[in-house]
């Protein structure tokens, strides 16, 4: 894939107070950040296991739709699990892309069990959530970014299983930084930020957000031990206030943010005093908004799940 662009958009910046950059992930083959490190680990695989047949994993779309692309271009099959009642738009994108959709369970943690219980049976490699041929792909949107915009004061990140956020930590100390980072959660899944906060894994029992990519109930422990030593904190955010940066984006940038794409927004505008004159980033992680949703946000209201 090709670079995605970052830009200071001069709207977005004067409503902040702040020169704000953003990370147009939305701008991906697949609209997220996860094609990267669908790539990486496919490349991993077919040299560490040239003879595994395919992959099986779990998702809410966007993970989904990376590894479906991936697979199928390296000519291996992909099965993939959602849980019920997931994105009718990420389901069908997730096909056209050559997964076999299997929907699975009330939620992300329930569908990723049975794709890992389902992988000896089927023969397939199961694709973790995390895994480090996933974050060394996630982390060059980082290395991008961060190249051509060095001296970033702070820079947000959403959080679910904690590829992007452990990919920035990585580019950021590589590069040798100072960048500050910035992990932002739903405060409807609030997992990462009390493991974050307690220094140990805490599940939480549900996670209903319409930000559907960081709807995680269960933190994942090697993702913890990274974004816990490189974090500057870990904020959570309303879906109201999710709303009102998907509103802000298209508005300020004409450009479509999901749920967990819109949250570092949102968690600036929320900061924005405390960012007042700095420079700062905002990584647009995904797009891929269903159609009856961002209806739903342009109207001035909040979608329920």
């Amino acid at each position: 894939m090709s670079p995605t662009p970052q830009y200071a958009w001069p709207s977005l910046s004067q409503r902040i107070g702040a020169e704000v950059w953003v990370k147009h992930e939305n701008h991906s083959p697949t609209g997220s950040f996860k094609v990267r490190g669908a790539i990486t680990f496919m490349d991993w695989l077919q040299r560490a296991h040239p003879d595994s047949p395919g992959i099986i994993t779990a998702t809410r779309g966007n993970h989904g739709q990376g590894q479906a692309r991936a697979a199928r271009a390296a000519g291996l099959r992909a099965v993939v699990y959602a849980p019920l009642g997931n994105s009718v738009e990420k389901n069908a994108a997730m096909r056209a892309f050559g997964a076999e959709l299997i929907e699975f369970g009330t939620d992300f943690d329930s569908a990723k069990t049975e794709a890992l219980r389902m992988s000896a049976s089927e023969g397939l490699t199961f694709v973790p959530p995390f895994h480090p041929e996933l974050v060394r792909g996630v982390a060059t949107y980082a290395f991008e970014l961060l190249l051509a915009v060095p001296d970033l004061d702070t820079l947000y990140v959403p959080i679910g299983c904690g590829s992007g956020i452990c990919g920035c930590i990585t580019a950021r100390d590589a590069l040798g930084r100072d960048t500050k980072i910035v992990g932002v959660v739903s405060d409807r899944a609030t997992g990462a930020k009390q493991s974050f906060e307690a220094g140990r894994v805490i599940e939480t029992s549900d996670a209903a957000t319409f930000a559907d990519g960081v709807a995680v109930r269960v933190p994942v422990p090697d993702a913890l031990t990274i974004y816990s030593a490189g974090t500057e904190r870990i904020i959570a955010i309303s879906d109201d206030a999710v709303a009102e940066a998907i509103r802000v984006y298209y508005s300020d940038t004409h450009n479509l943010a999901e749920g967990a794409g819109a949250l570092p927004l949102a968690a600036l505008m929320q900061e924005r005093e405390a960012m007042a004159g700095k420079k700062v980033g905002v990584i647009l992680c995904g797009g891929n908004i269903d159609a009856a949703w961002f209806q739903t946000v342009m109207q001035g209201r909040t979608p329920t799940v």
